[in-house]
């Protein structure tokens, strides 16, 4: 029976695929839709035979080599890629690293968040993405492409308008990296940034030795902003759990002096 599911799951992404979604040209009209088996095959770094019965649910159980190079040919999402380990019995292997980059559909949510100040952070703390409100609200270095939420908290790194939920999110922020680093052991990026957070931290080594536990939750916070005062802001978290991120929405209270310095910021052109 997993046999015949997993075939059933490869034609059907392999007729979902269209040529240019893999780079390829379109050329002439096909008799059937998708790729052509010998197009995924290559695709995938494998026979054309072996996929064959793959297909035909005549194959051998396949190696995570084999499943990591359909899941690659095949487009897949994280998700997908799961889904597809389970059909063969075998275990999906972590991804090679913290996601860091941003899906178009979360870039255009932040889009249409006129009031709202919105970040994306990956495993390890990176923003990702934000909107203008979030520059606005936040300041400093935000929108250079280079601010890391965890060594801002630890080491200092980058500038930001003084926040008073610093005590709080050291936890949080322990936390969420000793997941990521049990899911990607073997990403370099995220091992020097341990490394560096621990040579230069001393309440770093502390919590993590703590094991704090968190979940993704509400949070409050008060920003000191230069040109409209204090902020009393509502943090709450949407998890892309296909990506490991995390999508921060900032507002305020409705009626409030900060909802309707919210509203000022909103409009003021960055």
């Amino acid at each position: 029976m997993a046999r015949q599911e997993l075939a059933r799951f490869l034609r059907e992404r392999r007729a979902g695929l269209r040529p240019r979604d893999v780079g390829l040209p379109d050329g002439v009209p096909r008799r059937t839709p998708g790729l052509r088996r010998e197009e995924l095959a290559e695709l995938a770094h494998m026979s054309v035979d072996y996929y064959v019965r793959l297909e035909q649910a005549r194959g051998p159980r396949p190696s995570a080599r084999i499943l990591d190079g359909l899941a690659g040919a095949l487009r897949l999402s994280p998700a997908e890629r799961d889904h597809l380990f389970r059909l063969a019995g075998a275990a999906a292997p972590p991804g090679a690293g913290p996601v860091r980059s941003v899906r178009p559909h979360v870039a255009r949510m932040l889009e249409r968040l006129p009031e709202t100040a919105a970040i994306v952070t990956d495993a390890a703390y990176g923003l990702v993405a934000f909107n203008p409100l979030a520059q606005a609200v936040f300041g400093g270095d935000l929108g250079r492409g280079t601010t890391n939420l965890a060594r801002r908290r630890f080491l200092g790194e980058g500038r930001m308008y003084g926040s008073s939920s610093a005590e709080e999110f050291g936890p949080i922020v322990v936390a969420r990296l000793r997941r990521a680093a049990d899911r990607y052991p073997h990403d370099p990026g995220l091992a020097a940034q341990l490394a560096r957070l621990r040579a230069g931290s001393a309440e770093f080594r502390e919590l993590w030795e703590d094991r704090p536990v968190h979940a993704p939750g509400h949070r409050t916070k008060t920003v000191d902003h230069p040109a409209v005062g204090r902020l009393h802001l509502n943090c709450d978290v949407l998890l892309v759990p296909e990506d490991d991120q995390e999508v921060v929405l900032i507002t305020a209270d409705p009626g409030t002096p900060s909802a309707r310095a919210l509203r000022h910021l909103a409009h003021v052109p960055q």
